[in-house]
């Protein structure tokens, strides 16, 4: 028997799990060079390095089958956009078919749900608020990409580390032409604002005013489980329509700023136990539905918080 559609399992189901940090990885453990243009997109054309990306999906993917959970794995495309792409040594290279391609090789055999996202990320800076650019110019910036995956036949689509609310709207109505699911994932401060200022709250709404397919919830990537608590308790966040449509976390293993992460020299990290702590800590007052790791995780610490949510 086939998967449910996203929409109908996201909707029916209980916790579901997500990868953990994939670039960080591959630039510390593996100490593998990343496109300046694409990041880690092209590694699967190198038979090296491909082995090394797969080798990290798996893990996760066996770590989803250990503990019966259900998984959603983003391909490796945050910065694969056709305007990238063509300064890319890739440019003559289906770079987003092929990632999807490669995702859905290594799923095969696994008889927990896995589906596939085709993972996006914002034009400039996500840890900026500068957006010199206008609405018009994000959305055709960003529809090619959109239209590329679905193309290529992702089950949803998802924009990581949104630093503002008017790119947001933007990506949000390039994804919604597809009709595929998607799903806006922000990057948050500590007082329960997105980078630009704009309250978890206020972003949500405005996001699902200007759309007619609304996404199918909002999340936040590269932040601390302790952060994102703080965010949500703020009194501005503390409404219906968050509760309802504030859904998951890609967890950052350090509680340090958004900033101080990006300056950071070292990799900034806590014990997988630790920070499993901090998550459940989170669930028991927000009760989310995807949990995952972002900058400072690893297999350690999705296997650690696996077993705290397995069935």
């Amino acid at each position: 028997m086939g998967l449910l559609p996203f929409e109908a399992f996201f909707r029916s189901s209980g916790i579901i799990l997500t990868e953990g940090a994939i670039v960080e990885r591959l630039r510390r453990e593996f100490s593998i060079p990343l496109d300046e243009n694409i990041v880690h997109a092209g590694l699967i054309y190198n038979s090296k390095y491909r082995i090394a990306l797969s080798g990290i999906y798996k893990q996760y993917l066996d770590i989803a089958e250990a503990y019966d959970l259900p998984i959603m794995i983003m391909t490796p495309t945050r910065r694969a956009n056709p305007e990238r792409i063509a300064l890319s040594e890739f440019k003559d290279r289906r770079v987003i078919a092929d990632n999807v391609d490669f995702l859905n090789q290594l799923k095969a055999g696994y008889n927990t749900p896995v589906y596939i996202g085709g993972l996006t990320g914002c034009m400039g800076d996500a840890y900026s608020s500068s957006t010199p650019f206008t609405f018009d110019e994000a959305i055709q910036f960003h529809t090619p990409t959109m239209q590329s995956f679905r193309e290529a036949g992702v089950d949803f689509l998802f924009a990581g580390i949104m630093p503002t609310v008017t790119e947001s709207i933007a990506i949000a109505n390039s994804m919604e032409t597809t009709g595929l699911p998607y799903i806006i994932s922000f990057m948050i401060r500590r007082a329960g604002v997105l980078i630009d200022g704009t309250t978890i709250h206020d972003a949500i709404a405005t996001i699902d005013k200007n759309t007619q397919h609304q996404p199918l919830c909002y999340m936040a990537n590269c932040i601390h489980p302790d952060i994102l608590h703080e965010a949500l308790s703020h009194p501005a966040n503390r409404s219906k329509l968050v509760k309802t449509r504030f859904q998951g976390i890609q967890a950052n293993a350090s509680s340090l700023s958004p900033e101080e992460l990006n300056e950071s020299k070292v990799l900034c990290s806590s014990s997988a136990e630790e920070l499993t702590e901090r998550m459940l800590h989170l669930h028991a007052d927000f009760s989310l539905k995807i949990y995952g790791g972002c900058c400072g995780t690893n297999e350690k610490h999705l296997r650690k918080i696996a077993e705290a949510f397995q069935k």
